[in-house]
């Protein structure tokens, strides 16, 4: 069994702690707690590692947010990977600070990250780990929020969740969405 995690971001130091970039934050964190760097390679930083018997590839690509597919599709369709098995690690302006979510389906609600992954996968059967970043912007200022770090009130519980994120991945690697669901979805920290 084999399983792609693709983290989105944007590459560049000024992009590193933004909101937007959380699923770079989580994919790093569970490199961390695997003891593996990734490796620049087409279109993404790259690393792979074996859990619970299953073959790990997590990816964070290159290629900006707004064209996250273009590395999605290179990597699932080079690694051979089933869409029933990648997860997408995304910022989600419609869920409160605090949350995560898995879900196995679903709208991009305006992310151009997921627009670009729905438009290479025709359609949106994926996967995807959804980080609650709220909506605590004035109207016209949604990009200046995305693209700002966390709040100091928010910070302290930053790390908390992260590691949340990356037990829903192992989760989702070893029991699928429908479970990993279950157990993790409606339970806070």
């Amino acid at each position: 069994m084999k399983y792609l995690i693709v983290g989105l971001g944007n590459i560049g130091q000024e992009y590193a702690d933004t909101r937007h970039n959380i699923g770079f934050m989580i994919a790093d964190a569970l490199a961390k707690k695997e003891g593996i760097s990734f490796s620049n390679l087409r279109l993404a930083y790259y690393m792979e590692y074996s859990h619970k018997g299953r073959k790990v590839y997590v990816i964070k690509p290159t290629t900006f947010m707004n064209l996250s597919g273009k590395a999605l599709n290179y990597w699932m369709n080079d690694l051979k990977i089933p869409i029933e098995n990648i997860l997408i690690l995304v910022d989600d302006l419609a869920i409160p600070f605090g949350k995560v979510k898995i879900k196995p389906k679903g709208s991009n609600a305006g992310h151009n990250g997921l627009k670009s992954i729905e438009s290479v996968l025709n359609g949106s059967n994926y996967a995807r780990l959804r980080f609650g970043i709220s909506d605590n912007f004035p109207k016209g200022r949604q990009i200046d929020y995305v693209l700002s770090g966390f709040d100091d009130d928010e910070r302290p519980a930053l790390p908390a969740l992260i590691d949340r994120s990356v037990e829903m991945i192992e989760s989702f690697v070893t029991v699928g969405p429908e479970l990993t669901m279950t157990r993790f979805n409606n339970s806070d920290l």
